[in-house]
């Protein structure tokens, strides 16, 4: 097959991160690599950290000791860490720029290296002043600017265990987390502009309640500035050198029941995954400067800070929305010289509209992506409008739960369109079916993970293990199952398919609704698209296709629906194309199917505190009414 839209020079393989890792292990290419990785954990992972320079206080007597069976993993067993340390203080003489923050009223801040570690201990002290301790849970309810990072790593600096926030949600959903989580400190902005409207959010705060609550440290939007009881704090004290396993963020992502799942994460095995996946698959090192449209309460929030800062990058946080003004993210490129530019692809359809970048991308070297599975009419468009066919598009999928990704994209081989390329360093993943038997090459089947990683999730909070391993490990014993359809083609490259629960059934046919929207959105008038099954007396299952129209274009059902005929066959024919202005999304740009598809079945949808803009559910209604 000859299907590659880019292919890396030999110049960029020989200097590439991964390349450097291949020589240390005396490997001769990716496949071979990934091979160790997997089946010697015990001569990979020290190789790892070792390159990176991730110096443990305290060596580990164990790599991996899945003695309790591989759901119950532990990783650098006995070793000694403090991530603060890592990702901060070991940089603290240097002046270089160590993370900047642009507000959407257009004002600039940085903080040198120097800076940075002086409030982060600073922050530090604060919170042991105000009695929290190792493993206490903190909340941080911010927007993305400097901040939040010395917050997140002002937790890690004392041991304990930070709680970010989505910086828009709403009181209900901050309770949720706060009851949950019984966050003793609660770290807050005042306020902060999303798409130029103020959001009040220490009011917000307030009204979400106490709980266990004890103390709020309220940062000051307009001055940039913790409170005086922060600052006049000495700045002397050093990191608390915790164990390996000492939890350090609870990432909360939605359930599909009522409540909210609490996933944590570690010190040592966070550190090590995140800083792998920054610098072998995104290929960012020291002095590069780099973007990620995210927010901290999305997993790609922590993953960038933590990432950026273990490899020495300058991280360039953006307050408020990408797209506003509509240019603001090329613009930001431009100005700040990003060199690796992460982005979901929804915000990618949601850009199309306004046209080609103006700005001047020439210092992008990488595009990373996740989110969602990718169509390949935007994927193009960001490859080739946006990175001129020169920029590689990382694509890497993973999720809150893994603390890593499973698949990826790898700069050392060429590329397919909206491909995840292949299985990421250390995950022994398959593809199989529904009794577990790996399946044939080409079909399509349940993505899962047959051995433990460092990065995993300890468990789901205040959960006895019973949520944990139903969700995850009960359906092929001993083996994560991750709710996603994926399948291989016969170069080995692997395509997901869409969430395995959203699946329809179609006349005793699976299909995933990530084909059903690339076809509706190939028709050339839709932007984007929701997929849903809906009960057919007939055929058990058919295709409703929520469709929003591209700008300046007409809706056309029988266009959208002859597209998906012609490109999946007539049995695929969706039963109705509804037009709506929007899509339920929730802050990381994940469109929320099941929300979609309970509202149209008139059945509870579960867990929607995520959701950007509920409102978008009252247009479902009304267009299938």
């Amino acid at each position: 097959m000859t299907d590659f839209v880019w292919r890396p020079s030999e110049e960029l393989v020989a200097r590439a991160n991964l390349t450097r890792l291949q020589r240390r292990l005396d490997t001769q290419d990716y496949k071979e690599l990934h091979r160790i990785s997997v089946e010697e954990p015990d001569r990979f992972w020290p190789a790892v950290i070792a390159d990176l320079g991730l110096e443990f206080s305290e060596p580990w007597h164990t790599v991996v000791d899945a003695s309790r069976g591989p759901e119950w993993a532990q990783w650098f067993v006995g070793g000694k860490l403090n991530l603060a340390r890592i990702c901060v203080h070991r940089r603290a003489a240097s002046t270089e720029e160590a993370v900047v923050g642009l507000y959407e009223d257009g004002t600039r801040e940085s903080l040198s290296w120097a800076a940075f570690s002086r409030q982060v201990t600073q922050l530090a002290e604060a919170l042991v002043a105000l009695g929290v301790r190792e493993r206490d849970r903190v909340a941080i309810y911010m927007p993305m600017c400097p901040a939040v990072a010395v917050a997140s790593h002002a937790c890690a600096h004392i041991g304990a265990v930070q709680v970010p926030i989505f910086s828009g949600f709403a009181a209900p959903a901050i309770a949720s987390r706060l009851e949950d989580s019984l966050a003793k400190v609660v770290l807050c902005a005042d306020w902060s502009l999303r798409r130029g409207k103020r959001i009040e959010m220490s009011e917000t705060l307030l009204e979400a309640g106490q709980f266990g609550v004890q103390h709020v440290l309220e940062w000051n939007r307009e001055t940039r500035s913790w409170p005086e009881f922060v600052r006049n704090q000495p700045g002397v004290l050093p990191p608390v050198e915790v164990d390996s396993e000492t939890p350090y963020l609870l990432a909360y992502t939605s359930g599909t029941t009522g409540r909210p799942k609490g996933a944590l994460h570690v010190q040592g095995g966070f550190l090590v995954s995140i800083a792998r996946e920054v610098a072998y698959q995104t290929n960012v090192g020291a002095g590069d400067r780099i973007h990620f449209a995210t927010d901290m309460g999305w997993i790609m929030g922590p993953w960038t800070v933590v990432g950026g800062g273990a490899v020495g990058a300058t991280i360039v946080f953006a307050e408020g929305a990408p797209d506003f003004p509509e240019d603001r993210l090329w613009q930001l490129v431009e100005r700040e010289s990003i060199s690796m530019l992460g982005l979901s692809p929804t915000l990618v359809r949601a850009l199309i509209p306004h046209g080609e970048p103006r700005a001047n991308l020439s210092s992008l070297r990488t595009f990373c992506t996740t989110g969602e599975p990718w169509n390949p009419d935007p994927y193009m468009w960001l490859f080739e409008r946006a990175g001129h066919s020169r920029v590689p598009i990382m694509n890497i999928s993973g999720g809150t739960e893994v603390g890593a990704c499973f698949l990826t994209t790898v700069l050392t081989e060429p590329i397919k369109p909206v491909a995840l390329g292949f299985p990421a360093l250390g995950q022994d993943m398959d593809v199989v079916d529904n009794v577990g038997e790996t399946v044939r090459t080409g079909q399509v089947g349940e993505l899962v993970c047959h051995r433990p990683w460092p990065g995993m999730t300890r468990g789901i909070w205040n959960d006895d293990g019973t949520r944990f391993i139903e969700t995850y490990w009960k359906r092929f014993p001993g083996t994560w199952t991750h709710g996603d359809w994926a399948s291989i083609d016969a170069d080995g490259y692997w395509y997901l398919h869409g969430r395995s629960d959203d699946t329809l059934n179609i006349a005793g046919k699976r299909i995933g609704p990530a084909e059903l929207e690339s076809a509706a959105i190939a028709s050339g008038i839709v932007t984007e698209a929701a997929a849903i099954g809906v009960p057919h007396a007939v055929k058990g299952e058919e295709a409703w296709i929520f469709c929003v129209l591209k700008p300046g274009e007409t809706a056309d059902d029988e266009r959208v629906a002859g597209a998906v005929s012609e490109a999946l066959g007539k049995a695929f024919k969706p039963g109705r194309i509804l037009w709506v202005s929007a899509l339920p999304k929730t802050r990381s740009a994940k469109i929320v199917r099941r929300a979609v598809r309970a509202r149209v079945l008139g059945k509870d949808p579960g867990d929607l505190s995520s959701l950007e803009n509920p409102e978008s559910l009252s247009e479902i209604s009304r267009a299938i009414a």
